[in-house]
Order: structure tokens, then C-alpha cells, then sequence
């Protein structure tokens, strides 16, 4: 029992839970009398600081940088402004070094964080989509995967929130389109965000009100002082006159003068003047094989060619090859894949493409090209490499994200993922994993490059790798509910396996979509995949696959309550198993089938299968599966009246977590163990059972669950004679399961609600939802609340 002089001390813990954790609920009436609940989203304590280093040896732009300031300032003391400011100008004209190096000098008056996305407007790959910028702003402000909406609108009206009383800088840098740009802007001026384009982006001007500052090429003697700033330490004898023609022939274009300027310093002993004449006669050869081009832009394809023109060749390969990479930014590993070279043959020619300025080091390991420069370095390697040089780059640079997303997933998820069945061919080592830790950090840091490279798969007409990365992804995202990756990475496995005709590829991509829309919570779309997946298997005669299609279809059917149905799933998967001889897979379709019994008031047939199951997962190691039978194993001892059976299984269950570190499983099975507590007259350690999990799930972003632990704890306070209190839990979790359209949850909490409130609205409302299931508990739950409504 806990202790009953805590209890006001743990109210107060529990409702600042409420409070701060889920919201504050706003309860509103209809016209005919419906009761909703709305539930404002609260703020995460999560401060981002995300801007890219400031520029080495930033020159002048004093007037700029001035006008920024004032600028901003002005509109930050408007309250109906949103302050915007969009720095625009020729390509290589140096936008971005401008915004990193005033963002970095103002970065203290924003003291909520700052948020900094490449949004690719003017990449050779696709630009950046919003959908997932956003996806990922509103996870660097701390909202969890679960939480995150699906649709565009609600993702920008969460994020608006999230920003309304922060004071936060946001950098978005290489727009294309005012459509890139609108949904990532706050809706108030307590936030700036300061936008880089080589479009003007009138629509933002006029209709958004942002302040438009054009940035010109370099005054000659900023042109000139930042050459100087170069090769200060490597050139003391340059004469200034040669330092303007080198600056002129750079078309004063930052970009261009720091490549110039690199090259000169890496040649001390070389005159200015040769360099500087070479310069000029490779401007004129590319003179003569362009016609009426932009200037500004000729000159920066010149100054790049003269210093590509003066690489060794090992390097100069790499650098147009690297340009055949599917994403922007990519890793040591990845690049010597790319080229087929030994990794620290790699790191040598990679760090004279740095020194070359060829290419940027944003971290260490980590290379990402200028847009320019990539569009140069594909330029090259279509110019220079054969079409069968280039399909073999791509096919092996794919090939090793392939083989290392599976290294990544072994490790990531032992049992419930998709093996690759035959070893990687040719020259390209894939990377391997020591342990969970390091694979999951390599998924984190490659996961967009992993959705380019299923793209740029099918892209390339490589659609058995495509699908393949699909699949092999499946397992990843399951625990990491990257629901926009996985939709995305699913959805062109699914294209391209029947574009290959390949019956067993689209099976398994339609079985990595539905995974992700079961997880998400879209059933329909979920049932639509998995009914797909089963009909191809069963056509093919893949008896293993179609067992899993059946079991996943069961588990559809348990979400949705369609309890016999979903009975009827699992006795055929299970059937085929038995004939195959999986013992492992055979145990999971019985615990389903047994959690089936326990929702069907059968509890002793549950508790029978199950006590032979937790047998099985014991002997075969696998825990994440016997900690959740011996969950549902406490469920159904509770059920018939075994209350230490049960305190003692779901104990097992929650060391199981603990071992394993896995918050997961422990919020999920604290739960059970509230309602054991409960059961046996200990109300306030249930409370403090139901607090647990709430608090987890919330971190975990798990709605669903966090309102079922929230309604428990409204129980236990019932259970404590603290009716207010749990009318306030009730509200909130009703209000959770409504936005989910969970008809079940949401009917049970709507029976506590009206219970504990005297509120026969609510009684009414939740019999009103039962009318939707037809099994034995929810026709005795509608026999009892019919019982307890006047005039029924």
C-alpha cells in the first residue's frame, strides 16, 4: 500500500502530468447536445541549436549585416508581423555565408533554440519535401514520432503552436518556390526566420510580409580582401593589381574567389600572374563552348573546371563520381563504397577535395556538397564516365546501403525484420554493427540518404534493390515509427517490384506499408496492404507468407473489435505454422489468440495457452515475446480471480523490461500491473503504477496508451474517494481516444466519466458507441449502462 500522507503530494505530481503532459482540455457542447473534448497541444522542453558553423574568414558586408539587424529589430517590436526576412541573389553570391555568419552573431537574442534546414531548391535531386521537414522540426522540438500528424496542415498548425510563445531563430536556406517556405512559418513575430533564395519569392513579400534583401557580388576591394584573407599566411608577395584581375575573373562571387584563392595558396611558389593566365585561358576555352550564358554563372563554371582541371586524377575522379551519390550529404564509408576504394584511400583524395574547396566537412566524417558544385561534379561524371561506369557506381553504392541497412536492422530488431537471402556481390564492403547502439545511430544519421537511395534505385531502373530496401527497412522503422520514410520507402518498393513483375517483392513492400499504416494507425489502408500481400502469397503458394498476412490481419480485426474475425485470422495462421514446423511463430498466433479469449471473457483458455507459451519464448530467448504473454497471462489470472498469479506475472513481465532497458514494454505492462493493484484494494500504488506509464508513453508519444494509463489513474482515484480528480483524468483521456476515433476506449472512459460525474449524457453516449461491437463484454457493458439511463 502506498503511503496515504503522500497522497495529496502525488495528486499534485500527477496532475501537473495532466497539465503539462497531455494539455489542457477544453470541454464544449454541440447543438444537439453532443459533449467534445479539444486538447491543446503543450510545449516540449527541447532547445534546438542546429545552426551549421559560422563562415571561415567572412569578409565586409557591413551594410548587410546592419540592414539585417535593423530590420528584424523593427519587426519584432510589430506584434501582428511575422518576421521574415529573405536574403536573395545570383547563385554562388553568397546568401548563405551572409545569413550562417549574422545568424551566429544575433543567435543569444533567441533564447528558445535555433532550427536550420538546406531545403535543396537548386540541388540536382529533389528538393527538400515540407512534409518531412516538418516531420523533423517537430521531433527536434520533442514531439514524439507517435504524435506527430499525418496530414501537412495539422504537422504546420502544431509546429505554429509549438513556436507561438518561443523566441526561436529559423533558418531556411536554399528556397526555391513560396511553397517550400509557407508551412515553416510561425504565425507570430516572436520568431525570425531568415530565408536564402535565388528567387525573389515575391508571393512571401506580398502576402507574407517578409523583408526582401538582394545581395550583390563583392565591392572589388571585399572581392580582393577576401582573397587576401586566403593566402595571407601561404602568398606575401601578390600585387594588389593581380589580385583585382583574379577577383574579376571570379565574377567577385564568394564561391568562386574562396576555390580561387585555395588553389593559389596551395601553390606558394607559383607567380599570381600564371595563375591567373591560366585562369584566363580556361575562361575563354568554356567562352567557346557556351553561348549567351550568364556571366555571374559562367564565371563560377570557370573558376570550378580550372580547379577541377587541377586535381590529381584519383581525386578529380572521386569528385565527379561522389556527384552520382543519391543525397547531398554523405559519409566517409559511403564515398569509398561509391568509388570502390579502400577507406583511407578515400579520407586522402576526399581531404583534397576539402582543401580544394571542392567540397564542405560539416562534421567530421561527414562531406555535403554546395549545389553549384554538385551539378559541376554531375556535369563531369556524365561527361567523362562511360553510361556503364555510371551504372555500375550507382549500382554499387546502392548495393552497399542495401547490405548495411540489413547489418542495421540485424542488430536493430533480431527477429522481426526481412533477411537479405544471398551475400553481397562485388567490391563494396558493407559496414557492420558491435550492437544496437552503433546501428541505430547509423540509421539516424543515413536515414534520408536511405530513402534517396530506394528512390534513386527505382530512379535507375534497379527495382530489385529498391524493394529489397524496402523490406529490409521495415524492421527499423518498426521501432522507429519514421512513418514518412517508411510510407515513402514502401510505396516505391511496392512500384517497383511490379514494375519487375516480381509477385514475391510486392508482396513483402505491400507488407512493409501496411506494417506502417497498421502502426500509424490508418486500418483501412493497413487492411487494404495486407489483404493485397495475402492474395499475391497465396497465388505463389508462399505458406509462410501468407501465415503472417493472416496474423496481421487478426491483429487489424483485434484493433477494430471484430473479435471473431479476428479469432478466425489466427486459427488459420496458426494452423500453417504448426504444418511448417515454427515453433517461435506458432507461439506469437497463440498469444494473439489468446489475448482474443481474455477480450471474449474466456479468460481460462487464455491462461491455458499462454502458460505454454511463456514455456516456448523462455526456451527460444526471446523476450520482448514472453514478457508480453506473460502480460496477457497476468490479464487472464486476474481475470478469474487469481490475484497473486497475477502480481507475480506481470512482475516477471516488468523485469523483463528492466533487463532490457526497454520503455516500451515497461509502460505498456505497468498498466496491467495498476489494474492488479487495484483489484486488490491498493489504489494508491496503482495510481502511481498508471502516473508511470503516462509519463512514458507520453515521452514515447503513444496517445493511445497514455490515455488508457490515464484512465486508470482516474480509477484509482475514484477507487481513492477523489472524485474531482478523476472526472479531470477522465476528460483527458476521453478527449485522446475522440481525436483517435477509438470507439472502444472512448466508450469505456465515457462509462467511468459518467459514473463518477453523475453524467448521463456520457452513460449515454458511451452505449451509444457499443452499439458497434457485438461480443460478450460490450453487449454485458451495454446491458448495464441501458440499466443505469432513466427511462430505459
Amino acid at each position: 500500500m502506498g503511503d496515504p500522507d503522500d497522497g495529496d503530494d502525488l495528486s499534485r505530481h500527477v496532475n501537473r502530468l495532466t497539465a503539462t503532459g497531455t494539455g489542457d482540455i477544453v470541454q464544449a457542447r454541440d447543438v444537439h447536445g453532443g459533449v467534445h473534448f479539444h486538447r491543446n497541444e503543450a510545449a516540449f522542453a527541447v532547445t534546438p541549436s542546429q545552426l551549421p558553423g559560422d563562415v571561415r574568414g567572412f569578409v565586409n558586408r557591413h551594410a548587410e549585416l546592419a540592414t539585417l539587424t535593423s530590420v528584424t529589430t523593427e519587426q519584432h517590436d510589430d506584434p501582428h508581423a511575422a518576421a521574415v526576412t529573405v536574403i536573395t541573389g545570383t547563385a554562388g553570391v553568397g546568401k548563405t555565408s551572409l545569413a550562417l555568419h549574422w545568424a551566429h552573431q544575433v543567435r543569444d537574442r533567441f533564447p528558445d533554440g535555433q532550427l536550420y534546414v538546406n531545403l535543396r531548391g537548386y540541388d540536382p535531386g529533389p528538393p527538400a519535401n515540407t512534409d518531412e521537414v516538418l516531420d523533423r522540426f517537430l521531433r527536434d522540438l520533442g514531439v514524439p514520432a507517435t504524435a506527430i500528424p499525418v496530414r501537412l496542415d495539422d504537422r504546420a498548425a502544431l509546429y505554429r503552436s509549438l513556436l507561438a510563445t518561443r523566441r526561436m531563430l529559423v533558418v531556411l536556406d536554399n528556397a526555391a518556390t513560396t511553397g517550400q517556405i509557407r508551412p515553416l512559418l510561425p504565425g507570430t513575430a516572436n520568431c525570425l526566420v531568415l530565408v536564402t533564395s535565388r528567387s525573389r519569392l515575391s508571393g512571401l513579400v506580398a502576402r507574407d510580409g517578409a523583408y526582401r534583401l538582394g545581395l550583390d557580388i563583392l565591392l572589388e576591394n571585399d572581392a580582393v580582401a577576401l582573397l587576401g584573407n586566403v593566402t595571407a599566411r601561404y602568398r606575401g608577395h601578390d600585387q594588389h593589381q593581380e589580385l583585382v584581375e583574379l577577383a574579376r575573373l571570379c565574377a567577385r562571387l564568394p564561391l568562386a574567389l574562396r576555390i580561387a584563392a585555395e588553389r593559389a595558396a596551395s601553390r606558394p611558389m607559383m607567380r599570381l600572374a600564371e595563375l591567373i593566365a591560366d585562369l584566363r585561358d580556361e575562361s575563354g576555352l568554356w567562352d567557346a563552348l557556351t553561348a549567351e550564358g550568364d556571366d555571374d554563372a559562367d564565371a563560377v563554371r570557370t573558376v570550378f573546371a580550372w580547379s577541377y582541371r587541377a586535381l590529381p586524377e584519383p581525386a578529380a575522379r572521386l569528385f565527379r563520381l561522389l556527384g552520382l551519390h543519391p543525397g547531398n550529404e554523405f559519409g566517409l564509408p559511403a564515398a569509398a563504397a561509391l568509388a570502390g576504394l579502400s577507406t583511407a584511400h578515400a579520407r586522402q583524395q576526399l581531404d583534397v577535395l576539402v582543401g580544394a574547396h571542392l567540397l564542405e566537412q560539416p562534421a567530421p566524417g561527414r562531406y555535403e556538397f554546395h549545389d553549384l558544385l554538385r551539378a559541376y561534379a554531375v556535369d563531369q561524371a556524365h561527361h567523362l564516365e562511360t553510361s556503364e561506369a555510371q551504372d555500375e557506381v550507382h549500382r554499387r553504392i546502392l548495393t552497399w546501403y542495401l547490405y548495411s541497412a540489413d547489418a542495421a536492422a540485424a542488430s536493430i530488431t533480431a527477429y522481426d525484420r526481412y533477411e537479405l537471402a544471398s551475400p553481397i556481390t562485388g567490391d563494396a564492403v558493407p559496414l557492420a554493427f558491435d550492437n544496437h547502439e552503433t546501428a541505430l545511430r547509423w540509421y539516424q544519421t543515413e536515414s534520408r540518404n536511405l530513402v534517396a537511395a530506394t528512390r534513386a534505385a527505382a530512379e535507375a531502373g534497379l527495382h530489385s534493390i529498391a524493394w529489397r530496401l524496402a523490406a529490409v527497412l521495415r524492421g527499423i522503422y518498426i521501432h522507429q515509427n519514421a512513418f514518412d520514410d517508411w510510407l515513402a520507402t514502401s510505396t516505391i518498393g511496392v512500384e517497383s517490384a511490379g514494375h519487375d513483375g516480381d509477385r514475391t517483392g510486392q508482396a513483402e513492400a505491400l507488407e512493409s506499408l501496411g506494417r506502417a499504416y497498421f502502426q500509424s494507425r490508418r486500418l483501412d489502408e493497413a487492411e487494404t496492404s495486407h489483404r493485397a500481400a495475402l492474395a499475391i502469397r497465396q497465388r505463389l503458394g508462399d505458406r509462410f507468407g501468407e501465415a503472417v498476412s493472416l496474423n496481421t490481419l487478426g491483429l487489424i480485426g483485434l484493433r477494430r473489435r471484430r473479435l471473431d474475425g479476428a479469432r478466425a485470422y489466427f486459427e488459420q495462421a496458426g494452423a500453417i505454422f504448426h504444418a511448417l514446423g515454427d515453433q517461435r511463430w506458432e507461439a506469437l498466433i497463440r498469444s494473439n489468440l489468446a489475448e482474443t479469449l481474455c477480450e471474449v471473457q474466456q479468460p481460462q483458455a487464455a491462461a491455458d495457452i499462454l502458460t505454454d507459451t511463456v514455456t516456448v519464448f523462455q526456451e527460444l530467448g526471446d523476450p520482448a515475446s514472453e514478457g508480453n504473454a506473460l502480460f496477457h497471462l497476468s490479464w487472464a489470472q486476474r481475470e478469474i480471480g487469481n490475484l497473486a498469479a497475477a502480481r507475480t506475472h506481470i512482475d516477471q513481465a516488468l523485469r523483463i523490461a528492466e533487463d532490457n532497458e526497454n520503455q516500451v514494454w515497461q509502460a505498456h505492462w505497468l498498466v496491467e500491473l495498476g489494474t492488479v493493484q487495484r483489484a486488490a484494494d491498493q489504489p494508491a500504488d496503482a495510481l502511481v503504477s498508471y502516473q508511470r506509464a503516462a509519463v512514458i508513453q507520453r515521452q514515447l508519444g503513444d496517445r493511445s496508451r497514455e490515455a488508457i494509463a490515464l484512465d486508470g489513474a482516474g480509477q484509482a482515484y475514484e477507487n481513492l474517494g477523489r472524485i474531482e480528480d478523476a472526472i479531470g483524468f477522465y476528460h483527458t483521456a476521453a478527449a485522446v481516444h475522440r481525436d483517435l476515433d477509438d470507439r472502444w476506449n472512448l466508450a469505456q472512459t465515457l462509462h467511468h466519466l459518467g459514473r463518477a460525474a453523475g453524467d448521463t449524457n456520457a452513460l449515454r453516449q458511451a452505449r451509444d458507441l457499443l452499439t458497434d461491437f457485438d461480443d460478450p463484454r460490450a453487449a454485458a457493458l451495454h446491458r448495464l449502462l441501458s440499466q443505469a439511463l432513466p427511462g430505459s
